[in-house]
């Protein structure tokens, strides 16, 4: 190949390379706008942050808390539980009550495993005459009532105190099913022939999946304006699912006003925050808490 052709062949690499390295800048600067468009486009139109869904989404660590809503983690986004409703009635025996409060929980994703509480009975001078701590729990969005039975006092109870401490909030998914604890039935009236004053009977029907070891059954008497005058507490053990049973409380003494009974409100519950409240036979079968939690 003499000179000439040398020179032609390298004039000829060196525009073909000039010619790449010009379509490599223009790709590249396409490239760029294009991105830069379409991040412009995605910040502008994307929906804000969204804190309060019930879903963990975006870059979230757990449902409305983490990421981008940091500030609304679970002791941030928690309210307090409230007391609607507090008092007592005589039990029927001598100097001794029965107190109760009805509580609230606003939370519709948050329930608390456990709870501490008080009752302060004061006479008619605000004096602290009796007390009654306990433990408890409650369910997302669930309003109940504590009963506490038998509180002895000498004295005379004019007004009950109810007060709420140590709360331990549990977050709950969205395959959390409360269990379906229905009561039928429902009746109150005296003992004609036996021992005792009064009954309380219905019937509980479990409508859950699931067999439970221990069922809580609280009973409130009502008169006609919706004021407690009677409360009495039960349990029920072993109710496989889809099982009816009969239940009772019994008032051994005559207790004020209880001819002006006019509603039975009975509150069935099962702690699904205890293991001990399920059939040992679902942890067995390897199915633990499939619908809780």
């Amino acid at each position: 190949m003499n000179t000439w052709d040398n020179l032609k062949q390298s004039a000829t690499e060196f525009w073909q390379d000039k010619y790449k390295r010009k379509r490599t800048i223009i790709v590249a600067v396409f490239a760029a706008v294009f991105l830069s468009v379409f991040a412009f486009v995605y910040f502008i139109t994307r929906p804000a942050p969204n804190c309060t869904d019930g879903k963990q989404n975006q870059n979230e660590e757990g449902v409305d808390c983490g990421g981008v809503c940091a500030n609304r983690c679970v002791k941030n986004t928690t309210q307090p539980l409230t007391a609607i409703e507090n008092g007592f009635v005589a039990s029927g025996a001598v100097n001794k009550y029965d107190l109760y409060s009805r509580i609230s929980n606003p939370n519709n994703i948050f329930g608390s495993s456990s709870f501490q509480y008080e009752f302060k009975v004061k006479d008619a001078d605000g004096q602290i005459i009796a007390t009654r701590s306990g433990k408890n729990y409650i369910l997302p969005g669930e309003s109940k009532y504590i009963v506490e039975n038998n509180i002895e006092t000498d004295k005379v109870p004019a007004s009950v105190e109810f007060n709420i401490g140590d709360t331990n909030w549990v977050e709950f998914n969205n395959s959390y099913e409360k269990p379906q604890l229905k009561i039928v039935n429902k009746q109150y009236g005296p003992i004609t022939d036996g021992v005792g004053f009064s009954l309380a009977i219905g019937l509980l029907k479990n409508e859950s999946l699931f067999d439970f070891s221990k069922i809580n059954l609280d009973i409130i008497l009502k008169d006609s304006k919706d004021n407690v005058i009677g409360l009495n507490s039960t349990e029920m053990q072993m109710v496989k699912s889809g099982e009816n049973r009969d239940f009772k409380a019994l008032w051994m003494n005559k207790f004020p006003h209880a001819e002006d009974v006019i509603n039975v409100d009975v509150q069935a519950e099962v702690n699904v925050f205890s293991l001990e409240s399920f059939s040992t036979k679902y942890f067995q079968s390897g199915v633990q808490g499939s619908s809780y939690r």
